[in-house]
């Protein structure tokens, strides 16, 4: 049996979770987050199993290293390097910089095979790390039956805006106020908070609060809207993105990592300057006007995600990987 040993409560755990139903042979081992406050425990969580192949995330994968036994790290998010710096807290940033630093890029020496979720985050490991070996690119994967376009919308006068995500600064949410405060007359932004968002953003007449949205909900709420606003400044992937794509949203989102690997500039919608509330709401307000636009921006991205970013695909490709390490047979 496969294991892969995840902290419960973030996208990379959910993405584990549709290998582990796709492959046969592969399980998650979850593990409170909390644990990582206290990293010498981790090595612990497969005390006595020693399975044939263990696929951990690389920040904290050097510690479920065994002898003999396959290590597979998949690169989902990185904020080590100094660009992230300000959207840290001085722990963050001391943290970031001293132990976390070091346990990813000896986990990265000690791995048999890595992976990254996109061509953004290979590269930056390579640059910040100067990690040399290869890096597989495996894009993660949507079920692009959960997350379907409506049938029908239904007609509204009003342009509904979706921002969905945790309020953290790096998500761009501290935008917000100040977007919906440039908006034309007519647009109103509902903001979905993650369950790790416990206090709301400061009000406005057309921002709203639609409170902690678990999981299990996204798919029927991601249709109810015109277009998603994404104001993030780091995304491994994206993946908020590509379910709204999956959906046949148009998006309007950050310039910036590895957001452009999803978002076709003019095509499946509009990139701004990261950080700048101006250039997202000229762009809403552009989008407002044209939905003859937003529904080809829609459709195009859709079938960009049954064409590149599917759950099967991403399965498969990690099927492939996995059986190649095994039929090696040789580990040190």
């Amino acid at each position: 049996m496969m294991l892969s040993p995840m902290p419960t409560g973030n996208g990379a755990f959910v993405l584990h979770k549709m290998l582990e139903a796709g492959i046969t042979g592969y399980r998650v081992f979850p593990y409170s987050p909390y644990r990582e406050f206290f990293p010498a425990s981790l090595p612990f969580l497969l005390k006595g199993q020693r399975p044939p192949l263990i696929h951990a995330t690389a920040d904290y994968g050097i510690f479920f290293r065994r002898p003999g036994v396959p290590l597979v790290l998949t690169l989902h998010g990185f904020f080590l390097d100094t660009a992230m710096m300000r959207y840290s807290t001085l722990l963050q940033r001391i943290h970031y910089q001293t132990d976390l630093r070091w346990f990813t890029r000896a986990s990265l020496n000690a791995a048999s095979s890595v992976t990254a979720v996109s061509r953004f985050m290979a590269d930056i490991a390579r640059k910040e790390l100067g990690f040399s070996q290869k890096i597989q690119v495996i894009y993660n994967g949507i079920d692009t039956a959960e997350f379907s376009p409506p049938l029908k919308k239904p007609a509204s006068k009003t342009l509904r805006v979706l921002y969905a995500g945790n309020l953290h600064r790096r998500k761009g949410a501290f935008l917000l106020p100040d977007i919906a405060q440039k908006l034309n007359p007519g647009i109103r932004i509902d903001y979905a908070r993650g369950l790790k968002s416990k206090s709301s953003l400061p009000p406005a007449p057309n921002l709203t609060d639609l409170g902690n949205v678990p999981l299990r909900e996204m798919p029927a709420l991601y249709p109810q809207y015109d277009l998603l606003l994404f104001p993030s400044v780091r995304e491994g992937f994206g993946l908020v993105v590509a379910e709204a794509m999956s959906c046949g949203l148009p998006i309007v989102a950050s310039n910036t990592s590895a957001i452009p690997e999803l978002v076709v500039d003019g095509r499946g919608g509009l990139l701004c300057e990261p950080g700048n509330a101006k250039d997202f709401a000229e762009k809403i307000n552009l989008l407002a006007e044209a939905p003859e636009s937003r529904r080809e921006m829609g459709e195009f991205n859709r079938s960009r995600v049954e064409q590149y970013f599917t759950r099967e695909r991403m399965i498969c490709e990690y099927s492939e990987l996995f059986k190649k390490i095994l039929d090696r047979g040789v580990y040190e």
